[in-house]
């Protein structure tokens, strides 16, 4: 492993036999066509995400955790979801 910027750790995957980096390829793969699918049958995830990023973009908060936390804590969240939901289901 190496580290890098930001505490993140990237896998040497060099050290992976020819075997050992088939199998992980494979499981990349799977894994994308599984968040996949779990995407698509969940467009709230879409709409909670967007209308999360047009806050902080509109907003620009300095605690963006602070700020993360208390979009997704807001009581009234799924009342703002709804509407949107109901918006996008003709795209759908």
């Amino acid at each position: 492993m190496m580290a890098e910027k930001g505490g993140v750790t990237k896998l040497d995957v060099s050290v992976l036999n020819a075997e050992q980096q088939e199998k992980l390829r494979q499981f990349k793969i799977k894994t994308r066509i599984d968040n996949e699918r779990y995407l698509r049958s969940h467009p709230e995830v879409d709409v909670l995400i967007g209308d999360f990023l047009r806050d902080v973009l509109h907003k620009r908060p300095a605690d963006i955790r602070g700020f993360a936390a208390d979009h997704f804590s807001n009581p009234n969240l799924q009342e703002t979801i709804l509407p949107k939901m109901e918006g996008n289901s003709d795209t759908n």
